[in-house]
């Protein structure tokens, strides 16, 4: 008796460290839901896609669940976002790279822009998404990728997806362009929440006048020194409207306008997650669309004396 129990408990041993150390990998995690619109774009019926990050999330601070982490590690591509952005799920990709996940690293791949200024200077900007001509090289990157590493998947319509959303895209570019057109150069100056737009300042000829929370982080926290020092250059700058993202409260703009005696309105952008599908937001592209006719209207304001 004690041998033939011991006998099966070496085979279940053995069972389980090949299951453990060799998993049927399928389908494609993505961590952020902006990338995750993208990837299910390019991917169709090909393989399932799931996207971590829940609708109106905050992509510097969501986590996962023990059952998302172990998708992560059994998914045949992981596509994040990098350059810092995911900071809740930073130990949870890492984790699956060293188990022998495939992982795209998005933001290195797409010629990142460093920050300006705040606190984060010099360091990688991972809010590219702002720029669609930066999203034509992540779709690439992803096209690329599901090829190579999705099994079954048909390459040929992999890459039909692509072209089709790659149309998309260079039409939302051209029509951003025309929109943002009609703004003059005095009517280019940019306040946000926090430093988001940076790409989108280069690629359409913004200023980015300063952010709330001087840092490319929402779990950052600004001194009143900070608030008094943007209130002052926003004033400089005849700023009409300081943009709150839409996943953040605007409490600390609000904050910032009350303790300086700065009169100024506060629009609500979609820039750092997509909404429900029933929200204004429920796709990169309208995403997109919804914060270009935000900013031209917010900047066309006359300032509030």
């Amino acid at each position: 008796m004690v041998t033939r129990a011991a006998a099966a408990f070496l085979l279940l041993l053995a069972l389980t460290g090949c299951s453990a150390l060799g998993p049927d990998r399928t389908g494609i995690v993505v961590t952020t839901n902006i990338l995750g619109d993208v990837t299910r774009a390019i991917a169709g019926t090909e393989s399932t896609v799931t996207v971590l990050m829940k609708p109106g999330a905050d992509p510097h601070s969501f986590g996962v669940s023990a059952q998302d982490a172990a998708r992560m590690e059994n998914a045949a591509l992981l596509i994040h976002n990098g350059l810092g952005l995911e900071e809740g799920v930073a130990r949870n990709v890492e984790a699956a790279r060293e188990s022998g996940v495939p992982a795209l690293d998005v933001g290195a791949g797409i010629g990142p822009l460093p920050y300006r200024t705040g606190a984060n200077a010099r360091r990688p900007d991972p809010h590219f998404w702002t720029d669609p001509g930066r999203m034509l090289k992540a779709v690439d990157l992803i096209t690329a990728r599901i090829v190579e590493h999705v099994p079954d998947a048909d390459t040929a319509k992999i890459r039909a997806n692509a072209a089709a959303y790659r149309a998309r895209l260079t039409d939302l570019d051209r029509w951003m362009t025309e929109r943002f057109a009609t703004l003059p150069a005095d009517r280019r100056n940019l306040v946000t929440n926090h430093h988001v737009f940076g790409y989108l300042a280069e690629r359409f000829g913004f200023t980015v006048i300063g952010a709330v929370i001087p840092s490319g982080t929402t779990l950052a926290s600004p001194s009143g020194a900070d608030l008094k020092s943007l209130a002052d250059a926003v004033r400089r700058a005849g700023v009409p409207t300081v943009f709150a993202d839409s996943s953040q409260t605007d409490r600390l703009v609000r904050v910032m306008a009350a303790e300086t005696g700065l009169r100024i309105r506060v629009a609500s952008l979609y820039s750092e997650s997509l909404t429900a599908a029933d929200g204004g937001a429920p796709t990169y592209l309208r995403m997109m669309r919804a914060n270009t006719g935000a900013i031209v209207s917010g900047l066309t304001q006359e300032r509030e004396q």
